[in-house]
């Protein structure tokens, strides 16, 4: 039985003094991230959620294990999405938490010798493996959800570049310009769709110009999302005038069947314009 009232008082008593401690022994200069901030409202977060662990972590001596884990997600899961640690190196956030684990090895060591006699070698052993156990799950876990959110806010960062790389800027009230650059995938030009419609939606556009000079190559699925996009703006009312279509991709789309039937086409953007003034005038 790891349980222990009294072993559970002597750790919680002595929270903050590890967490002075811990702070105190941190290598600020090689740890990195929120290590080595010198802003005092991070240092002192850092020291309260470190203290917070203290608190949660000497409850394994008080309360069965799955009670124990339960009441320690809500500290796990608040750290690890914290964005100053998501700044900080994994590895060194892990070290810290072995450095931690020590503590508690150290402290069972002063807790055993004030208590001389009282318990035998194989209670006194439990102890140990429940820390080392204990640490070690908590590590698995909370590597867990900090790679977790560290990829949904990278899909997110990934998703609002995306958005950003296909943006419909408004010309006149109802003509609007969308330049493509760079490399288009499957993902980039799903979104480009997406954002393409909502965007001449909200704006009220009836003309757009999708110019490509900056495009080089479309593969096959992607040349197909682009015609799509141009029947689907059809759909809403949109004529679009494609410019800069270069020979590569031109062929492209005429092996595939594509058909330029119903788009306006012109050779550089400048003339596109051109032809919109003459048009409007």
């Amino acid at each position: 039985m790891h349980r222990n009232h009294d072993l559970y008082q002597f750790f919680l008593e002595k929270t903050w003094d590890l967490t002075e401690e811990w702070y105190k022994n941190v290598n600020k200069e090689k740890s990195g991230g929120i290590y080595t901030s010198e802003d005092p409202a991070v240092i002192e977060r850092v020291k309260k959620q470190n203290y917070e662990f203290h608190k949660e972590f000497s409850e394994v001596f008080d309360k069965d294990e799955e009670t124990f884990f339960h009441d320690l997600e809500g500290w796990i899961v608040k750290v690890a999405q914290d964005d100053e640690h998501l700044r900080t190196p994994l590895e060194k956030i892990l070290q810290e938490f072995f450095n931690t684990q020590e503590q508690y090895l150290n402290l069972l060591e002063q807790f055993v010798e004030i208590n001389q006699g009282q318990f035998n070698e194989k209670q006194i052993s439990l102890w140990r493996r429940m820390i080392t156990k204990t640490i070690g799950e908590v590590v698995t876990w909370f590597t867990e959800e900090y790679n977790n959110h560290s990829q949904k806010r990278l899909q997110a960062q990934q998703a609002l570049i995306l958005e950003l790389s296909s943006p419909v800027i408004s010309l006149t009230e109802d003509i609007a310009l969308l330049p493509l650059v760079g490399d288009i995938d499957t993902t980039r030009a799903k979104i480009m769709l997406e954002n393409t419609l909502q965007q001449c939606n909200k704006l009220g556009v009836t003309q757009l110009f999708l110019d490509l000079s900056g495009v080089v190559m479309l593969d096959t699925m992607v040349a197909h999302q682009l015609f799509q996009l141009i029947e689907a703006l059809s759909l809403i009312g949109v004529k679009t005038t494609i410019s800069g279509l270069r020979p590569e991709i031109a062929q492209t789309a005429v092996q595939l069947g594509l058909s330029f039937d119903h788009v306006n086409i012109t050779s550089t953007l400048s003339t596109a314009i051109k032809s919109a003034k003459i048009i409007a005038g």
